[in-house]
């Protein structure tokens, strides 16, 4: 009898036990010390929503929510309707050779795999692209034909023609910019940017910094008719040719806050 009743202080101990066992389970609580799967760590390859991929990788570029950066705003519902989804894979795989745009891939020295190249580039569109209300029919994104390497003398004729009709009252008779609108006639803007991007803002301006696109008439009289393709392309061989010359002086004013000024 006395060894039984030794052994009830440790009884009550382990009804104890099981009694606390039984609680933490209809509680649905883990046993203490078991790991709770939601808090394991994802791993940076396991990424694959647009929000922090665009806000890890895109950002510095392009400007929070897509605008107001250095770099072509994306959210853009003109540029995302016009932009073929293969041109967007493309870039974000490939990045822009001879331009700030790194490749993102890591099949091209990037740091994404393919299921967050994919997921970037089919993001933009389901998180920006809406219905845009067209009177007239957009160029194509990319040229019909592929730019030349130097513009001949009758491209750059026609194109400082177009420039007075399109560009001069905001970027100057020459492209050496006006007070408050940056010079675009400047080797060093020009060997940020590719002729493919240059066509891209020419169409769409830059809605974000107040610049009109092809079709607009802000700024150009309200005689102005809508560019052709064939007319942006001889403004990208004029600005090609640009790139290649001295810098003209400046008339810009100091840069203004992002969002105070027309264009960079």
């Amino acid at each position: 009898m006395d060894g039984l009743l030794s052994l009830l202080p440790g009884l009550r101990r382990l009804t104890l036990a099981a009694y606390f066992v039984c609680l933490f389970v209809s509680m649905g609580c883990d046993l203490p010390g078991k790991p709770n799967p939601a808090d394991k760590p994802v791993l940076e390859s396991e990424i694959v929503d647009f929000d922090p991929l665009f806000q890890k990788n895109c950002v510095g570029c392009h400007g929070n929510d897509g605008k107001l950066g250095p770099a072509p705003l994306l959210n853009d519902p003109l540029f995302l309707t016009m932009v073929p989804d293969e041109e967007l894979l493309k870039v974000i795989t490939h990045g822009r050779s001879g331009t700030p745009m790194p490749a993102f891939a890591e099949s091209a020295g990037g740091t994404l795999n393919e299921k967050q190249v994919k997921a970037l580039a089919s993001g933009l569109k389901a998180k920006w692209k809406a219905d845009v209300a067209l009177k007239l029919e957009l160029p194509p994104y990319l040229a019909p034909t592929k730019e030349p390497a130097v513009a001949s003398t009758e491209t750059t004729e026609r194109g400082m023609k177009l420039f007075a009709r399109a560009c001069a009252e905001c970027h100057g008779t020459k492209g050496q910019g006006t007070p408050g609108i940056g010079a675009v006639h400047d080797p060093v803007f020009l060997g940020l940017i590719s002729d493919q991007a240059l066509r891209r803002i020419i169409i769409t301006g830059r809605s974000d910094l107040g610049m009109p696109n092809f079709a607009e008439t802000q700024g150009r009289g309200g005689k102005f008719q809508p560019l052709t393709s064939a007319e942006i392309s001889d403004l990208v061989a004029l600005l090609g040719v640009w790139r290649q010359e001295a810098p003209l002086q400046s008339s810009a004013a100091p840069t203004a806050p992002p969002g105070e000024g027309k264009q960079p």
